[in-house]
């Protein structure tokens, strides 16, 4: 009976997790509020809106543009930085907030606004349609309104969702083919020669992704990055060739930026400098007439912030301004200064500052309605709240108008003053909190507080029972949630892992060594060893904020021992194909389980081989590189569903043949190793031989007398820790996509995200189905209750993490790093709390386990 009531708590527990996240994530990811309708012009003093010198717009967006790609003296945009020094292009760093991915970043860009942290998550989901700009108002949709041209679109299909029917002539490309480098560029380009012939658009969006692709697979310092490089900077010579040739295309704005930047690992999404620093260039023959140039290539700048820095969201009132449209309705953005000598009148210039402020101001109003309130000191330095201040210091600049009929009137000061506070307002509003609904997060955090409670009582009489083994696991609980309030240790969150690991594992030691048989002696040199094996594993990726793109195993020693580090890869795949044939296949003999093993493997090493040789040739050597090369025939689609088909048909075979045999360790020995090369298939090419470190750590730890807590607790900590080790951390830009289409031939939101997840969480995986071996021995002892136990403390965990992530959030939402740090972490731990802990522990981990009690 007793049983029974514990495990309905469990039930009930991971029950309340979902519902938990999603009552949570309602209230603390809401889309932001904004006004309806297009912007149009109002009638002012200064007479009719200034005449615009542009009247066409190429707008090319070369993905994860870091600003250094065009400015330093290493950048492979020659030409572009030649249009610079001679007059003909301004350049400009444009600050991009986290989350630094490309569907804000559109947002932001087209709209002048700030886009909502949600927009991360649908940035994933690609079949998503609700995140549509389609009834707001951007710059296209203004564009649009004008109708004197046709609008185009050629590159990244997120342009589509968020525009639908905008474009006349479109061909979209997705944006998650991460292994493709060159073809998801030629078909942008081969639109191009034949759009720039014609005359009958005004809009044409270029949107190349192969630049993001490459820094993804091998970072910024890919051998692909500078020939890529000088590909984009073809695409700007040609179009401004067309516009210097062609009548029609004389007043057309071409605009050169990126939508990201990326770190020194090649990827994007947190807040890094690299990543919150793409390039942005404003290129036409007109610009001669303001601009008298720039020193090319710029000065080398650590935090790549080259010339001008602007605001992201500044793009949008400039081009309203330079292609005669009002500023979208939502702008938060700035006019660029730079090009005000465009306007010869005074009045043109008045009237852009104006109109620019006077639609900030309705957008501040909304947000503040107190800021067209009276009675404010006269002194405006008197004032204590930002929004007061602002409100004083916008009536003192409305009572120094110039006038607009004193075409001689010094107007400097009144555009230093306007353009101050046009930026303090931007900071402000930047700042601002989101309009969180307070209610669904404390429901979410009382629903949470609920689950820990139901797991805890699940938990509580294992716990009491074995309260000195238990009490690391309860001090690992709760240190983990206090480091929650912390943004440093959030960042950082690696160091506890790996730190919390060690002592685990100095703990075994002490454990073994006060036993005085020769047992005990090598169950104490087994730990050691895998103490040495775990001290390799957190060396093996630099992860977190702080150390990212150090030098470590993975990425710096390998690339300078290539041949050792194909050593290694040869013994993981050895080690996994004798594990495979050695334990064999049900009603099969030694031979063929041998034939069988030799082949799975020998299909998996073929498609790494000619992965490695698309995604990351630099790290290919001497007879490898040849062998790999003469790999090239088949494609890799037909590769991963050859070998992902393979296993999965061998995987079912062992099931299902081993119900009527006895050898229950044999067989799920064989379902873990088959297991183990699928994950091997999922890996980085440099990760593979970390998974054999792994190997070594359960072999090693096999051998040791754990009880079932001291099980619990070593899975806990190996699976948080093998995440890390494997280059995870809290920030979105160190998820790796580089294995989410492994025979995958379109997108597939199911297939996708399967392959995405298992391709991020390798070392997790791995654990889960380790434990269960480790639990099955005990259980073959005769111990009982295994899985509940060892779930009810998972459980335990999860459920506290949380909550303690929730609180956090929850307390710290006015932080300055709600967006960059507390944000993201919610979403990892969405991830972990759904994806790791429900998915593989509960559900793929219960059904290990019970395919093994069938067997004992």
């Amino acid at each position: 009976m007793a049983w029974r009531i514990s495990t309905l708590f469990l039930l009930v527990a991971n029950v309340l997790i979902p519902v938990a996240i999603l009552t949570f994530a309602s209230g603390f990811f809401p889309y932001k509020p904004f006004l309806a309708g297009l912007a149009q012009y109002e009638p002012l003093e200064y007479g009719a809106p200034p005449e615009a010198p542009f009247d066409k717009v190429i707008f090319m967006v070369v993905d994860a543009l870091r600003s250094d790609f065009v400015y330093s003296e290493l950048s492979g945009f020659t030409f572009t930085q030649s249009l610079i020094s001679s007059g003909a292009a301004i350049p400009f760093t444009a600050h991009a907030t986290s989350p630094t991915i490309t569907m804000p970043r559109i947002k932001a860009i087209t709209t002048g606004s700030i886009p909502s942290f949600l927009d991360v998550i649908l940035n994933f989901a690609e079949s998503d349609t609700t995140s549509t700009l389609a009834t707001q108002d951007t710059w296209l949709a203004q564009l649009k309104t004008k109708g004197d041209g046709k609008m185009i679109m050629y590159g990244d299909d997120t342009w589509l969702k968020l525009f639908p029917k905008f474009f006349d002539r479109a061909d979209g490309t997705s944006s998650f083919f991460v292994t493709d480098f060159t073809e998801v560029d030629n078909n942008v380009t081969r639109h191009v020669p034949e759009e720039l012939q014609k005359s009958d658009w005004n809009t044409m969006v270029l949107h190349y992704l192969g630049l993001d692709h490459i820094g993804h697979k091998a970072g910024p310092r890919s051998p692909n990055m500078i020939p890529k490089q000088r590909e984009m900077d073809g695409i700007v010579s040609l179009a401004y060739s067309a516009m210097e040739n062609n009548v029609h295309l004389e007043s057309t704005l071409l605009v050169l930026l990126g939508d990201h930047g990326m770190n020194d690992a090649g990827n994007h999404g947190g807040s890094a400098p690299g990543e919150t620093s793409p390039a942005l260039v404003f290129i036409s023959p007109k610009l001669k007439s303001i601009n008298s140039g720039f020193k090319t290539p710029a000065p080398s700048e650590e935090f790549f912030q080259y010339y001008t820095t602007v605001e992201q969201s500044d793009i949008a009132p400039t081009l309203g301004a330079l292609l005669g449209f009002p500023v979208p309705q939502n702008n938060l953005g700035i006019f660029i200064p730079a090009f005000l000598p465009f306007w010869q009148k005074k009045n043109d210039k008045i009237q852009i500052l104006l109109r620019n402020a006077k639609q900030i101001l309705k957008v501040v109003t909304a947000a503040f309605p107190s800021f067209e309130g009276d009675g404010l000191s006269t002194y405006c330095d008197e004032l204590q709240a930002d929004v007061d201040e602002l409100a004083c210091k916008w009536r003192s600049i409305s009572k120094i108008l110039p006038s607009p009929n004193d075409e001689n009137q010094d107007i400097d000061l009144w555009i230093n003053l306007i353009t101050n506070w046009l930026k303090d307002v931007q900071e402000l509003m930047s700042g601002a909190a989101s309009d969180y609904d307070v209610s669904k997060l404390a429901g979410g955090q009382a629903v949470a507080a609920l689950a820990f409670f139901s797991a805890t009582v699940a938990a509580g009489p294992m716990i009491v029972k074995s309260l000195k083994t238990s009490s690391p696991f309860i001090v690992i609980t709760l240190l983990y949630g206090v480091m929650m309030f912390a943004s440093s240790y959030v960042e950082e969150e690696q160091h506890f892992w790996y730190w919390g690991t060690t002592a685990w594992l100095m703990l075994l030691w002490i454990k073994c060594n006060r036993r005085e048989n020769l047992n005990s002696r090598l169950f104490a040199l087994s730990s050691i060893a895998i103490l040495v094996a775990a001290r390799i594993a957190r060396r093996w990726n630099q992860t977190g904020q702080k150390f990212t793109g150090q030098p470590d195993i993975g990425n710096t020693f390998f690339s300078e021992h290539k041949v050792f580090f194909w050593v290694l890869v040869a013994i993981t795949y050895l080690w996994n194909l004798q594990a495979i044939a050695s334990k064999g296949f049900p009603r099969f003999p030694q031979v063929v389980a041998g034939a069988i093993a030799t082949t799975l493997t020998t299909a998996a090493v073929t498609f790494k081989l000619a992965f490695v040789n698309e995604d990351s040739p630099e790290l290919l050597v001497g007879y490898i590189k040849q062998v790999a090369k003469n790999e090239s025939g088949v494609s890799l689609v037909t590769r991963a569903r050859i070998i992902f088909m393979a296993i999965g048909i061998t995987l079912f075979y062992t099931i299902g043949s081993s119900f009527s045999q006895k050898r229950p360790n044999f067989t799920m020995r064989t379902i873990h190793n088959l297991l183990t090369l699928f994950l091997i298939t999922q890996s980085r090419a440099t990760n593979i031989p970390l998974l054999l470190v792994f190997e070594i750590q359960f072999y090693l730890l096999n051998r040791l007398d754990l009880s079932p807590i001291e099980i619990t607790t070593t899975s806990l900590l190996l699976q948080y820790a093998s995440f890390f080790a494997s280059g995870g951390s809290n920030a979105i830009s160190s998820i790796d996509l580089s294995s989410a289409y492994n025979g995958v031939s379109g997108y597939n939101v199911l297939a996708v995200g399967t392959l995405t997840f298992s391709s991020n969480w390798i070392g997790p995986i791995f654990w889960t189905s380790a434990t269960n071996l480790m639990l099955l021995h005990l259980k073959s002892q005769g111990m009982k209750d295994l899985l509940h136990q060892h779930l009810a403390l998972l459980t335990v965990f999860i459920t506290a993490s949380l909550f303690f992530v929730m609180a956090a959030c929850t307390l710290l939402r006015t932080h300055l790093f709600i967006w960059t740090v507390f944000s993201p972490k919610y979403l990892y731990s969405m991830a972990w709390s759904m994806g790791q802990h429900l998915v593989i522990n509960v559900g793929f981990g219960s059904v290990l386990y019970w395919l093994g009690l069938k067997y004992l």
